[in-house]
């Protein structure tokens, strides 16, 4: 079931990577046009919601980053439980591999980046976080685009590696960058878990229930100043794989199957429209090789493909690891190229790192993203695609 599951979600996510990479044009294309106070105007606009004691103003860009985007993190968190239990990930040597790959693919741009940034005029050591995410909805598409006959277990690969990933982006934002962090409300968001795992072992609950379950944690988590992403991923923990009546699919199957439409034709295309424009305005050339710009792009494209398939290379040659199942290692080498493409955490962090005063630093870390994002994706795809005509060549012979 597995397999069929994951090669239903690659058919949907290659009808909507289109979809997602026109969302991310037209954003860009519209933030540096004659109409950009219209479309800077829409994403900072106040958003308030209100539901009883709960009330929370946000813009309508962070509603979209802490609020839809959590459900794409439960339904990527549901994806990985399933392959954890049951499926690919069910080995721990096939498991630790996308783990460890993510710490290589965090500590190589890290590097890069500080080998930079240690010395000289304009240098910026502080900006070392900045290139160590991926960004998993781009990587995905990019994937589901190039190389949608690969073998399934690629993109369990992928998904593994860039949540825990993001994870660490997660944590570093938290140890970095988070003045504090409200302690009563994240015990109210475990509360919350601990009440979803309960629910789990009534085989009969209704639906509706996990679902408020999850907007509680949910609620909780955003009020306790930890990213949502962590919400989402933690409330997919607690859905249970059995089916509530005999010969029919399992809750956890119910939950990805009916959620996914949504996701990858609604909530990320719509994440990428407002978080993908950024103003070219006030960059110049001398920009484009500047420190930041350069330690960051270099991260991304250079950094990224290193540290992952580096570390993936050395656990499985010293057998601590295995291969995905039928992935060749030229396969490997496309996903590695895939994880730099940062885009949008990228740009978050980048804003963190940086003040926002700081605009020679703040458009080099655009200029840095953009282009690393751009040759990971290029480069990713090519060899992707390139693996995936050689494999049909070998079909035929």
């Amino acid at each position: 079931m597995a397999k069929r599951i994951t090669l239903d979600f690659l058919k949907t996510e290659s009808a909507s990577g289109l979809i997602l990479a026109i969302a991310a044009v037209g954003a860009i294309v519209l933030a540096n046009s004659p109409w950009a106070h219209l479309y800077f105007g829409f994403i900072g606009a106040p958003f308030t919601v209100q539901l009883g004691a709960f009330t929370e103003t946000l813009s309508i860009i962070d509603w979209v980053k802490e609020g839809l985007m959590a459900v794409f993190f439960f339904v990527v968190g549901l994806e990985i439980k399933y392959e954890i239990v049951r499926g690919e990930l069910a080995n721990p040597r096939r498991l630790a591999l996308p783990v460890i790959a993510a710490l290589g693919g965090m500590v190589g741009p890290a590097l890069i980046y500080l080998a930079l940034n240690m010395s000289g005029p304009g240098a910026a050591p502080q900006g070392w976080p900045t290139p160590v995410a991926t960004d998993i909805a781009f990587a995905i598409a990019a994937l589901a685009v190039a190389g949608p006959k690969l073998p399934p277990n690629l993109r369990v690969f992928l998904l593994t590696l860039a949540i825990v990933d993001d994870l660490g982006a997660v944590g570093l934002i938290g140890l970095l960058f988070t003045d504090h962090f409200r302690i009563l409300e994240l015990a109210g968001a475990l509360v919350a878990l601990a009440g979803m795992g309960l629910l789990g072992r009534w085989r009969r609950a209704p639906y509706l229930l996990y679902a408020v379950g999850f907007v509680i944690v949910w609620g909780f988590m955003l009020k306790s100043g930890i990213s949502t992403s962590l919400a989402g991923v933690a409330a997919a923990a607690t859905i249970p794989l059995e089916a509530r009546k005999p010969g029919r699919p399992g809750v956890l199957e119910d939950f990805m199957e009916g959620l996914h439409p949504y996701v990858a034709f609604l909530i990320l295309p719509l994440f990428a429209f407002c978080a993908a424009g950024f103003s070219a305005r006030g960059i110049g050339l001398s920009d484009l090789f500047g420190p930041v710009a350069l330690g960051v792009a270099a991260g991304l494209f250079l950094g990224k493909q290193i540290g992952v398939f580096g570390a993936a290379f050395l656990v499985i040659a010293l057998k601590l690891a295995r291969r995905p199942t039928g992935a060749k290692w030229v396969e490997l080498y496309g996903l590695s190229l895939l994880c730099g493409i940062g885009f949008t955490m990228s740009l978050f962090i980048g804003q963190l790192a940086f003040p926002s005063t700081d605009a020679v630093a703040q458009g080099q870390v655009r200029i840095g993203v953009v282009v690393g994002s751009l040759l990971s994706t290029a480069a990713g795809m090519a060899v992707l695609a390139w693996a995936q005509r050689r494999r049909a060549g070998e079909d035929l012979d």
